[in-house]
């Protein structure tokens, strides 16, 4: 963020920031010219507002920076709004245009920083500068002072290995109160770009969750920046980024944005909190408790139920034994399944468990708030941390990821079928309708003979050629989808895997990284 010492602080800054604090700075009557508020702020509270105003903007611009072409050598381009800008005059006037809300949001945080910087810089307590606040000493410099010093390494060191086989993709997140979600999104952004990492990058005032990918030189100084950065050092440890295979080449972009959820339940943090989950379980634990669970004779009187809160796509080609796994599309249907199931989970215990861990996090205070379970448990590290100490456990098939590889594989178990002949297979492709984002199990043999669809109708579709603007916005509408339930009841505690191919979860739905 910049710094409080702007060039045209005076004696009187303290005075006029403190003002700053409490304006509302969503009130466009600040912004007009004609503005009788406006007209009666002194000069220097104008020029504090114009720094701060210059200052959110240029940072907004900062956060929608993509690389050029290779060919245009280091230019730098911005992708807003699904377009792309070549100059800055271009990309300028559309965040003008388009985006003045957000960038009153982020002078609002620009003065209330500066406000709290020149506030702290009179007060006793903040004599030692040597040990400045956490959130102050982030928030108060610029993105490139949080960037780390790669100059001992050539650029192919860095871009090296972005291969699936020497590369790697990281998966994290961490829940911990933000203050100013702007300022880590231009922050991550230029991360990334630093590093040459691809993936997606989701920041919310309750947390962040990312899944980037590059080269394992890349990868590893990503961990350390976020270790020793002060907004998450004490929240983030190295055992809380699980490690996989790939590279930048598994996502076609880098991709970081502001959202109200890290992870979409669609139901507001300020009501259903992060801060009050279920019980963690190491994959120790966990494996223990699944071991138990398994052994009584009769699973569907027994008081636990062990529930994957993942979506059907992702429990149809792997998951724990004996799981009820809810046959739903999102997560944002997570929260209506427990509403109307709640019968399911009166006085039980519940296991649950999901990729990487996040959503257990909210989708258990869920549950727990309902006040029906007798206890409430999670896996934490998900399943990536379970299938690192137990690859040969109680988890059977792959482990679905939100990116280009669809699957990792740690065991030879093969728990779905080709949606056409029944065949073991569990390697999802996209359908073959251009227009068409469902994802197929369709097994070599009936690729063969040309079903590659993930259903009669769209196959049908896709034979045809599209000649009318009805065809070319074809998306999901098809027997797939038609004839499954948003929220499905449960009539027993098993419930069996879904069979049908469902849409390919969308980035801007689900999230980055659903980990």
């Amino acid at each position: 963020m910049p710094s409080s010492t702007s060039p045209d602080q005076g004696d009187d800054l303290e005075t006029c920031l403190l003002r700053f604090s409490d304006l509302d700075l969503k009130d466009t009557s600040i912004i007009n010219p004609s503005s009788s508020l406006k007209a009666e702020l002194d000069v220097n509270t104008k020029k504090k507002y114009s720094f701060a105003k210059k200052k959110a903007f240029a940072l907004f611009v900062k956060t929608k920076e993509v690389p050029a072409p290779s060919y245009k050598g280091k230019e730098i381009w911005w992708k807003c709004c699904q377009q792309l800008f070549t100059g800055p005059t271009s990309i300028h006037r559309h965040v003008a245009a388009q985006h003045a809300d957000e960038v009153w949001h982020q002078t609002a945080s620009v003065l209330k920083q500066l406000a709290v910087a020149s506030s702290t810089s009179k007060s006793p307590k903040s004599a030692d500068k040597r040990n400045p606040p956490k959130e102050c000493l982030t928030q108060n410099h610029d993105v490139s002072a949080w960037l780390p010093d790669i100059s001992c390494f050539s650029p192919d060191e860095l871009i090296s290995g972005e291969g699936s086989d020497e590369g790697e993709v990281l998966l994290y997140y961490c829940y911990r109160d933000l203050e100013d979600p702007h300022w880590i999104c231009a922050w991550q952004t230029a991360l990334c770009q630093h590093l040459h990492l691809t993936g997606k990058v989701r920041i919310a005032t309750e947390g962040i969750n990312g899944t980037v990918g590059g080269s394992k030189l890349a990868t590893r100084l990503y961990v350390e920046v976020m270790l020793s950065c002060p907004l998450f050092k004490d929240y983030l440890c190295e055992d809380d980024f699980k490690t996989s295979k790939g590279g930048a080449c598994c996502f076609p972009e880098l991709r970081v944005g502001v959202f109200e959820e890290i992870v979409p339940m669609g139901i507001s943090p300020n009501k259903i909190s992060y801060k009050k989950p279920g019980i963690h379980l190491s994959p120790g634990e966990f494996h223990k408790e699944v071991e138990k669970f398994l052994s009584q004779a009769n699973q569907e009187q027994s008081d636990t139920i062990l529930l994957d809160c993942r979506n059907f796509y992702e429990s149809k080609i792997g998951r724990f034994q004996g799981c009820l796994a809810p046959d739903i599309r999102k997560f944002s249907y997570f929260p209506s399944y427990v509403d109307r199931n709640l019968d399911l989970f009166r006085e039980k215990r519940v296991l649950m468990y999901c990729t990487g861990g996040i959503r257990c996090e909210r989708g258990s205070a869920y549950l727990k708030a309902k006040g029906v379970c007798k206890e409430v448990f999670q896996l934490k590290g998900g399943i990536h941390k379970y299938l690192e100490e137990f690859p040969d456990g109680f988890y059977k098939g792959k482990l679905f990821v939100f990116d280009e590889r669809y699957a990792l594989s740690y065991n030879s178990d093969i728990v779905s079928e080709c949606s056409y002949c029944g065949a073991p297979w569990d390697q999802y492709k996209l359908c073959s309708t251009p227009q068409c984002r469902q994802l197929v199990l369709t097994c070599p043999a009936c690729q063969g003979q040309g079903l590659t669809a993930c259903c009669v109708t769209c196959q049908d579709k896709g034979s045809r050629p599209a000649s009318s603007p009805a065809q070319h916005s074809f998306k999901e509408e098809c027997d797939c989808t038609a004839r499954r339930p948003r929220i499905p009841s449960e009539l027993s505690q098993q419930a069996p895997p879904p069979l049908s191919p469902e849409p390919r979860p969308d980035v801007a739905e689900d999230g980055p990284c659903l980990c």
